[in-house]
């Protein structure tokens, strides 16, 4: 396939008028069209990566939790048609038990025609019981290696991400021990400012929905998110409108830089279908517009309704985040956070063909999956 005077997302982080060819599902040098090769008349539209999701929990009518194989796979599909064409789904606050039946269930996806399963984020149990937020308080516990271990061995390695609250008794311990085989993520925390240098000097590297189930910014007591920056953390943000005021969406950008922002969607099985009654973690969920509240606690956020592409496209067109700094954030960077990077989140040479094509109101035109046009 060869696309045609694209405005190429360019892996210098600019937009260059030039060129894509794939070849063998992979990006290759510009070249001469062969014969019988597809040929796509680009001009006037947007090249993007496909987008990496490494923080979600579900979409169109299915959670991740669900350990349901026709499930995972209706989740990859409906991702794949947004231009999500690498997804990294996070687990919930669950036993070790029930974590066994999403692990087996994960490891035995035999993904075709959606987006790949390129990981797990393991988002609970390990957090505070006191930030618990959409979370089933009821399984909370403190970090454990041995869990985790027998967890990702389970999965086929697949688990990317943990989520850890370092102020909780042993959880410091397990960051130290695990922090070379994952990447720790400070998440649902009461943490202070010194717990989290702690924490990041034992090798966490990562902030889960920044300013969202943690301690904020206080002049006298800086938290967590002050020890992120100074560390050079990975933050993640949900910009779909609800989470986070669009005037802290650009402080963040500003203060960490578009190379440590990640854009996430964090969406529930609601995305991708009309307000009403759903569940997250076994907790009831009700959905109005891109709020999703718990039923019981409607001041508590469960999630978003929003797909991660209208996230970087809500943050361009409403957040005014620059267009180069919010694809960033939404394929390299978390490419880069789960090690994913030589395949994923950029159309640099040798990378898997996953494109979108867009318009300049940033409008969905065609999706290219593996060097396939997978919708028009």
């Amino acid at each position: 396939m060869i696309i045609r005077n694209a405005k190429v997302y360019t892996p210098q982080h600019t937009f260059a008028v030039q060129d894509l060819v794939i070849r063998n599902g992979r990006i290759v040098p510009q070249a001469k069209a062969e014969p019988g090769e597809q040929v796509i008349d680009a001009d006037g539209l947007y090249a993007l990566p496909g987008l990496v999701d490494i923080h979600f929990h579900g979409a169109v009518g299915h959670d991740f939790c669900d350990a349901d194989p026709e499930g995972l796979q209706a989740i990859a599909d409906f991702e794949a048609s947004k231009g999500v064409l690498a997804i990294c789904p996070a687990t919930m606050t669950f036993s070790e038990e029930i974590l066994n039946g999403i692990m087996d269930v994960a490891a035995a996806h035999k993904n075709e025609r959606g987006a790949d399963l390129v990981g797990i984020n393991m988002e609970g149990p390990y957090i505070s019981p006191k930030k618990v937020g959409a979370q089933n308080p009821k399984y909370v516990m403190a970090a454990d290696a041995g869990m985790f271990r027998r967890l990702n061995e389970r999965s086929g390695g697949l688990i990317k991400l943990v989520d850890v609250a370092p102020e909780e008794p042993g959880n410091l311990d397990f960051i130290k021990e695990c922090s070379k085989e994952v990447c720790i993520s400070i998440a649902h925390t009461c943490t202070d400012y010194d717990t989290a240098k702690a924490a990041f000097a034992a090798g966490a590297n990562h902030m889960t929905h920044l300013y969202n189930a943690m301690p904020g910014i206080n002049h006298r007591e800086p938290g967590p998110i002050i020890a992120a920056l100074e560390d050079g953390a990975m933050v993640e943000l949900i910009t779909d409108g609800v989470h986070i005021h669009p005037a802290v969406v650009r402080f963040t950008f500003n203060t960490f830089g578009d190379d440590h922002v990640v854009l996430i969607a964090d969406s529930m099985m609601a995305c991708g279908l009309p307000d009403g009654a759903y569940s997250l973690g076994g907790q009831a969920v009700t959905v109005r517009g891109p709020r999703a509240t718990l039923t019981e606690h409607p001041d508590t956020i469960a999630g978003s309704a929003t797909c991660l592409y209208d996230c970087m496209r809500h943050a361009v067109r409403e957040m005014g985040v620059p267009l180069e700094s919010a694809v960033r954030a939404a394929s390299e960077n978390p490419a880069r956070c789960i090690g994913i990077e030589e395949d994923y989140g950029s159309l640099a040479e040798g990378r898997i063909g996953n494109v979108i094509l867009a318009d300049a109101d940033l409008n969905i035109r065609t999706v290219i999956r593996h060097g396939e046009v997978l919708q028009d």
